[in-house]
């Protein structure tokens, strides 16, 4: 049975919306709640519905971008990841024909490069690879192979905690021992001006969304964004904010903290509450986000993080030039 493709209007919402509750590695970040809450102005939504049979089989949040010169079908930018969203019961013949479809739309409609960022296995509902053999076999290659740093969940939090480092078990101690506190907060100016000042002193940079961006998406997702902050005498010295992505997997996006109470290890206990909570809620995994920038390591970031029993999974993003 034939591919047919054509692109997202406003009318598809609602489908698009179930179809991705519902797909085998679908995301907050895929959602048009989340893509929608940008600025119209700021990019140029391309994105493709794929049915076969008059049924919806596969998504594609994308935008239309000017690359190096190219004109370029990209996944959208608004997202940590993209990629072609499937169904849980994705068949080899069906992933092979949306890459093929995907491709073909795009030389026809005058693009000249198709870049993708898939969201990590552990983002999976089924572990699949259908999708990366497609894209190999048409002719994409990888753009690049940054690490995301994944701890799993155990069967308890103590069990977690001997996962950690002997350094980080006494790091959670000391924490305790001096009096850090960690709960849920609504500090979210508190928390931003403390990630202000430790991006600014660490990598003399500011952080990628301002405080209203960041404020935006948690009205929207008040259940899945959250902010976890360590308190020590009332004052917020660490915060995380999370993103429970979808049914299994929790996002660390933004991990901060002030370099004067560094020696309170507030971090590390910090880290031992979230992953107690995400015990309690049933997730699978905590992905602590990135450790390479374009595959330039940063050893230490990927060192504590292993500290925590963290390892690596691939985040991919595939390029098809014409």
């Amino acid at each position: 049975m034939s591919i047919s493709l054509r692109t997202y209007t406003v009318t598809d919402t609602h489908a698009w919306e179930a179809f991705v509750a519902a797909a085998n590695n679908g995301t907050l970040f895929h959602e048009r709640k989340f893509l929608g809450y940008h600025p119209r102005d700021r990019f140029l939504d391309h994105s493709l519905i794929l049915e076969k049979s008059g049924k919806l089989k596969a998504l594609f949040p994308a935008v239309d971008i000017n690359s190096g010169g190219k004109r370029s079908l990209v996944s959208h930018q608004g997202s940590s990841y993209g990629g072609i969203v499937v169904c849980e019961d994705l068949s080899f013949r069906d992933s092979y024909d949306f890459v093929e479809t995907i491709v073909e739309y795009a030389q026809t409609a005058g693009f000249e490069r198709i870049q993708m960022t898939l969201p990590p296995a552990i983002y999976q509902r089924r572990v699949s690879n259908y999708l990366d053999f497609s894209l190999i076999k048409h002719g994409f290659s990888y753009k690049k192979r940054d690490v995301s740093s994944m701890l799993t969940i155990e069967a308890a939090p103590e069990k977690n905690l001997e996962r950690f480092s002997a350094t980080h078990r006494t790091a959670v101690r000391k924490a305790i021992k001096q009096g850090v506190s960690i709960r849920q907060s609504e500090d979210w100016s508190d928390f931003y001006d403390l990630l202000r000042d430790n991006l600014k002193i660490r990598h003399n940079v500011q952080p990628t969304h301002s405080l209203a961006e960041l404020l935006k998406p948690r009205s929207l997702y008040p259940d899945r964004i959250r902010l976890f902050g360590a308190y020590w005498k009332d004052q917020l010295i660490a915060g995380v904010v999370n993103f429970s992505v979808n049914q299994d997997v929790v996002l660390a996006f933004y991990i901060s903290h002030k370099e004067a109470f560094q020696h309170l290890r507030a971090v590390n206990l910090l880290f031992y509450e979230i992953v107690t909570w995400c015990h309690a809620h049933n997730f699978k995994y905590l992905d602590f986000g990135i450790f390479t920038v374009d595959m330039d390591p940063n050893f230490g970031l990927g060192r504590f993080k292993e500290n925590f029993g963290a390892s690596g999974v691939f985040r991919d993003t595939f390029e098809l030039n014409f």
